[in-house]
């Protein structure tokens, strides 16, 4: 690391090795290398005078990048491509007179973002499925533990710890339907020439069309593609990078709000995430446990979802057949998005292979809020023994009112069940009010809705993909 100059802290803190890797230069320049390499095949099946020995020179030197010539030829003509094209031809001699022929710079430089997005997706999807993997284990354990509910985050009807984080967890299911939307439809741009009519090849093969169109697809087999796509201009559509833009953003936008779940549950004690023995919550405050976890992939989910103006915006102002306005943008938002994507489902792993849940505090706040909302359930029973509704009904809102003054004003326990056992009118005991409003049986079918769905959904998800299960992940800081 050089100390002088800023350096990226999606790969100095965050993002893994792996997704780092793959917005290398040495994955760039190399994927260019088996372009031209690939590109140079097909022209010889087809026809063209290139030599085996051609090939086989430049495939001998696919890793063998002289990085300093490059950056000295780029100073020279203002042109990437050519600057490589230069310096592959330096250590390929024999080879530099075909290199890149018939090719416009986009042929290596959109080619290789669409393979590196590839793999970047497929990266994604590895790090997705893990999370859903062991997401999906939390919820089983906790399906059937009550919670309170919260609408407005004012206590609501009960549902369980389990069904809760399945709603965290359908929506991640949700985010894998796009991604793999986005890895079935995703095309190379193939050869499609300087404006995208393929008129430098149409040139090469004598006006040929069948052989152009047959370059075009074996090209893409050459690089793992079933397809290009069917038109470009120089550039194929930006429409792409948006798209996958959207699909990173819905991934963080799941994770952004799951963890602001787990920082209000941490805050009332009831969920905690990871915290390591001598990890420091506070430099000040020695007693803190702060949710930096989930604090920090809320920072960069909302870094994820800004970036998604970047790519939309660059797909809807390109000109024509091109414009350059989208290079710089690009070089940033492309890689950022995944690398900090990458970051967060990494993250996310981490909090709920860890996760704490504090049964009795989560007990706690139930039973406290329980005997207002099961209020009803007991006047129905004091019915079946023989009361009049009415009554019944003014004497618990009475008794209610009271035992909320003692809660708001004084800070004492309800004690609502206590003062519904001694009323004349309610003919039922604590033994039996407590039996009334067992919390299990205010919870409808959140356990069955949580097996159903791990059931039908998410355990032929996971077995179709099994292969990629079991990655280990370990946070930088």
């Amino acid at each position: 690391m050089n100390r002088d100059l800023y350096e990226s802290p999606l790969n100095t803190r965050y993002a893994s090795k792996e997704m780092s890797y793959l917005f290398s230069d040495n994955k760039k320049f190399t994927t260019w290398r088996k372009l031209w390499i690939a590109l140079a095949e097909s022209e010889k099946e087809l026809g063209l005078n290139i030599t085996d020995e051609q090939i086989n020179e430049m495939k001998s030197n696919i890793d063998n990048i002289d990085y300093e010539l490059a950056a000295k030829k780029e100073k020279e003509f203002r042109h990437d491509v050519m600057a490589h094209v230069h310096a592959f031809g330096t250590i390929c001699p024999k080879a530099m007179p075909i290199i890149h022929l018939g090719a416009t710079s986009c042929f290596v430089g959109d080619n290789t973002d669409v393979i590196i997005m590839r793999e970047a997706l497929i990266l994604t999807k590895k790090k997705l499925i893990n999370l859903i993997n062991v997401l999906s284990e939390f919820c089983l354990k906790y399906k059937d533990i009550p919670t309170l509910g919260f609408t407005h985050f004012q206590p609501a009807q009960l549902t369980t710890v389990g069904k809760r984080a399945s709603l965290w967890l359908q929506d991640l299911y949700m985010d894998y339907e796009q991604l793999e939307f986005c890895l079935s439809n995703i095309k190379l741009r193939g050869t499609k020439g300087t404006t995208g009519t393929q008129a430098s090849y149409m040139n090469l093969f004598d006006n040929d069309s069948e052989k152009v169109k047959k370059l075009d697809k074996i090209v893409a087999k050459k690089l793992g593609f079933e397809e290009s796509f069917y038109l470009t201009g120089q550039t194929y559509s930006r429409k792409l990078d948006s798209i996958v833009a959207n699909m990173l953003s819905g991934i963080a936008q799941s994770l952004h709000k799951a963890t602001n779940d787990i920082r209000i549950l941490q805050s009332l004690k009831e969920i905690e995430e990871p915290f390591e023995k001598s990890q420091i919550g506070s430099s000040a405050m020695a007693y803190k446990r702060n949710p930096m976890r989930s604090e920090r992939i809320a920072s960069l989910a909302r870094f994820i979802i800004s970036n998604t103006s970047n790519m939309a915006n660059t797909a809807s102002v390109q000109w024509l057949e091109r414009t350059l306005d989208d290079s710089a943008n690009r070089r940033l938002s492309i890689p950022q998005g995944f690398l900090a994507c990458d970051a967060i489902l990494g993250i996310a792993i981490n909090i709920f292979n860890g996760m704490v849940v504090n049964e009795k505090v989560i007990e706690k706040h139930v039973l406290e809020e329980l005997p207002f909302m099961a209020t009803e359930n007991v006047i129905m029973e004091c019915v079946k023994k023989g009361g009049n509704r009415q009554e019944l009904h003014e004497e618990i809102r009475e008794l209610s009112m009271l035992s909320g003054e003692q809660v708001k004003k004084f800070g004492k326990q309800n004690d609502l069940i206590e003062r519904m056992a001694n009323s004349n009118i309610i003919s039922l005991s604590v033994e039996e009010i407590n039996n009334v409003i067992n919390p299990k049986k205010f919870v409808g079918r959140a356990p069955e809705q949580v097996t159903d769905f791990y059931y039908d959904i998410i355990k032929p998800l996971l077995e179709e993909n099994k292969n990629m299960l079991g990655i280990n992940v370990e946070l930088n800081v």
